[in-house]
């Protein structure tokens, strides 16, 4: 595609729920808008599950896993199919990307290059893997044969949020299928459209009805009657810590069912005064914020820098922020867009009032309109933030830093230790001896040195304290999707 307002004033998007290999309304007929963040208008009408098509959805998820028809099929069977979908997922890759744009506010080209291709290698990945991954023979007594076998848990409900939509349904699709699961794939309601795009494909592909379905709905209607349903036997939740532990609640008031958790991040740099580039350090300091808007659940919204280079660093932090391109997504050289909706807009703003209401210094903070009607903020620095502070401690989910001053790593790791999250870290310095001290000290589920937001599915994904249970990515995610069973086989004493 080359004119991408066209494409989008001509979109005609699916919008009808996935179930048992069909695209239908809900069953009372529900829907609710999806809005465009770029200007405030109506792209359409989604069909809103009800707790009646939650239940249609798992139960053919259900029938579909005990038929065997996917849980049982060969493992190159599966392998071929899902290396079929993300074939798929490239051949449609302009019109997967011009959803993710127009529904989330992702810049064009970002989506183009990044969110379609990234999620397609994760499904190419893990179709890969599937029959790399070995069962194990436990070293029992002579007697007998212990094996150690990984079967499919059964129904996996995935619940994923708006701000990186197919990038993040692709993490836990892509495993729970490989592994043999059925999948009720729940996306947030601001960001719907390239999950029923992506069933589309699936069924393209070669999945069989019912092993994959998509119902789009409310959270505290379809969201919650996923989470309780007697017949799904794990949740996987991508969101804000408040509805996480929901769906802790709702585990435990139905079935147990397994629940994994990533719930956001207050993410810190730290940068020392012995860090060697600070140009370098700056670029990623605003990139790991200022990208997608600062709507990245790891995003480093905390700069911890030490009192020496705290000058030199904030003031080139804040022109390479004013260098980035903010406009338009659909606009090929925009490379900030917007907030995903208006609701998060007054939630970023608010912020910014309360930054100022505690004495800190606000470096930008303003609604801007590149396109009239749309949700934009300017890339925000605040600076002098007491850590204990809301500035300091809360998630803003928007494209605002906050920046606090320390004398030498062993204060900086107190004081990035010092939130109720632990999802990711950086630490920018020159000495190998501090960096892997630091590393070790730090409560995050990834930390990295002289860098940021640099990752691959070949890593686990997760994090620590609020910021929730399990891992998304790598190899170790096959194991989460599985359930370990032992067989042990009596063979006698040891004469033939």
């Amino acid at each position: 595609m080359t004119n991408w307002h066209e494409a989008a004033t001509s979109l005609r998007p699916e919008t009808r729920l996935l179930i048992d290999g069909e695209f239908r309304p809900a069953a009372d007929g529900a829907t609710f808008d999806t809005i465009a963040p770029r200007d405030g208008r109506l792209i359409a009408s989604v069909s809103a599950a009800s707790d009646i098509d939650v239940d249609a959805a798992v139960r053919s998820a259900a029938a579909a896993f005990e038929s065997g028809v996917w849980s049982r099929s060969d493992r190159r069977h599966r392998q071929r199919v899902l290396l079929r979908l993300a074939e798929l997922m490239l051949e449609n890759l302009d019109e997967l990307a011009l959803l993710e744009a127009i529904d989330s506010g992702h810049p064009i080209g970002d989506a183009r290059r990044v969110d379609v291709p990234n999620a397609a290698r994760v499904v190419r990945w893990y179709a890969e893997a599937i029959d790399k991954v070995y069962d194990e023979v436990a070293p029992a007594p002579e007697s007998a044969l212990a094996l150690v076998t990984r079967e499919a848990l059964g129904v996996v409900g995935a619940v994923v949020p708006w701000n990186y939509p197919l990038i993040i349904s692709s993490w836990k699709i892509a495993p729970a299928l490989a592994m043999g699961n059925s999948v009720v794939l729940k996306p947030a309601e601001l960001t719907s459209l390239s999950a029923l795009m992506l069933g589309r494909l699936a069924l393209e592909a070669g999945i069989p009805p019912g092993v994959f379905n998509v119902v789009p709905g409310l959270g505290p209607v379809a969201g919650q009657a996923l989470g309780r349903h007697p017949l799904v036997d794990k949740i996987t939740f991508t969101g804000s810590p408040a509805v996480g532990r929901g769906f802790m609640t709702y585990a435990g008031e139905s079935n147990g069912k397994q629940v994994a958790l990533e719930l956001g991040g207050k993410s810190p740099h730290i940068v020392l005064a012995d860090a060697e580039d600070l140009d370098a350090a700056a670029s990623g300091i605003a990139w790991g914020i200022f990208y997608n808007a600062g709507q990245t659940c790891h995003g480093g919204s905390r700069l911890i820098v030490d009192e020496a280079v705290h000058d030199e660093l904030l003031e080139r932090v804040v022109a390479v922020g004013r260098s980035l391109v903010l406009g338009d997504p659909l606009d090929e050289a925009t490379q900030i867009g917007t907030i995903a909706s208006e609701r998060q807009l007054e939630r970023v703003l608010d912020y910014v009032a309360i930054a100022r209401s505690e004495g800190a210094t606000v470096i930008g903070g303003d609604r801007v309109s590149p396109v009239e009607g749309g949700y934009y903020v300017e890339p925000t620095v605040f600076d002098g933030v007491d850590n204990r502070s809301r500035i300091g401690q809360e998630e803003i989910f928007g494209p605002a830093l906050a920046v606090t001053t320390v004398r030498g790593a062993e204060e900086a790791v107190r004081v990035a230790n010092d939130s109720p999250y632990g999802l990711a870290a950086a630490v920018w310095t020159s000495s190998v001896t501090t960096a892997h001290r630091s590393a070790r000290a730090l409560r995050a589920g990834t930390v990295w040195v002289n860098a940021f937001d640099i990752a691959d599915v070949i890593t686990p994904f997760g994090g620590f304290k609020a910021s929730g249970s399990g891992r998304d990515r790598s190899l170790h995610a096959l194991d989460s999707y599985s359930a370990l069973k032992t067989t042990w086989i009596h063979l006698g004493d040891d004469r033939l």
